[in-house]
């Protein structure tokens, strides 16, 4: 199967039978990196009267109650309710799940985080989601445990960049584009979403001028393999439509080139 899509003048074709999943699982066997301290996600037998979800414990079927935080348990999309008073959930704002996408690759080596200059060297091409992968990329971060160890993160005025030149969706495999300590400031998502800081123990945390990105997503957690070359393709951002904030999802890339 294929699709057939224009950008910037050009028409280009996906090829939907080439694909890379982003994200890292959860769950039994699964790859279940956390961060912020967060519990394992736990996957349990409901047990109702008699009746316990286990085939393996005598049941008629297999029937699971979950229990997981989606911004600490795996790949995972969050839309700016995670930052505001009122509740959004991601259905609420996410009303399309295929976009043009851009990977692009940044080292941040000794530094430990994206800066503003990175991101300015990037070729950006316009596209509604931009993927970052960051080296060094050891397949061992698909498993990573990020608590208490300063992860990578974005600096504000990154995402601040990022946000004016239009680009919608964010996905990064860190676990956050802000630091783990920050004292609860979370300016990266602030600038992304562009929603004025909180009063905070009496003092006025800023950011630069309003932005109301509802639309905007941030997806973190996820995994690009080596095998994914810096340039366009097609996502698919696939979502539960759960009434929350943020919730699991799986990223899919699809492989494009131009057409003759």
């Amino acid at each position: 199967m294929q699709a057939v899509f224009e950008k910037s003048g050009k028409r280009w074709v996906a090829n939907l039978n080439v694909f890379w999943d982003l994200s890292v699982s959860t769950g039994p066997q699964g790859d279940n990196p956390s961060a912020f301290y967060i519990a394992e996600a736990v996957f349990d037998p409901i047990r109702v009267g008699g009746f316990v979800g286990s085939v393996a414990e005598g049941g008629s079927a297999n029937c699971e109650v979950l229990t997981l935080c989606a911004h600490g348990n795996g790949t995972h999309t969050e839309c700016v309710g995670h930052i505001t008073t009122e509740k959004v959930a991601l259905g609420d704002v996410l009303k399309q799940f295929w976009f043009d996408a851009q990977v692009v690759t940044v080292d941040i080596g000794a530094v430990g985080f994206v800066r503003l200059a990175d991101v300015k060297a990037w070729a950006l091409l316009g596209t509604a989601a931009l993927v970052v992968r960051s080296l060094p990329n050891a397949v061992s971060k698909r498993n990573a445990v990020w608590s208490g160890k300063n992860a990578p993160y974005f600096e504000p005025e990154a995402l601040a960049y990022l946000r004016d030149q239009g680009i919608m969706h964010l996905l990064t495999d860190f676990p956050s584009v802000d630091p783990e300590e920050d004292e609860g400031r979370l300016s990266a998502h602030h600038e992304w979403w562009g929603v004025p800081q909180r009063v905070m123990g009496g003092n006025v945390l800023n950011v630069g001028a309003a932005h109301p990105r509802l639309g905007a997503t941030i997806t973190e957690l996820i995994y690009v393999s080596e095998e994914v070359a810096d340039g366009l393709y097609v996502l698919n951002l696939q979502v539960p439509n759960l009434r929350t904030d943020a919730v699991p999802s799986r990223p899919i890339l699809f492989a494009c080139s131009e057409l003759s």
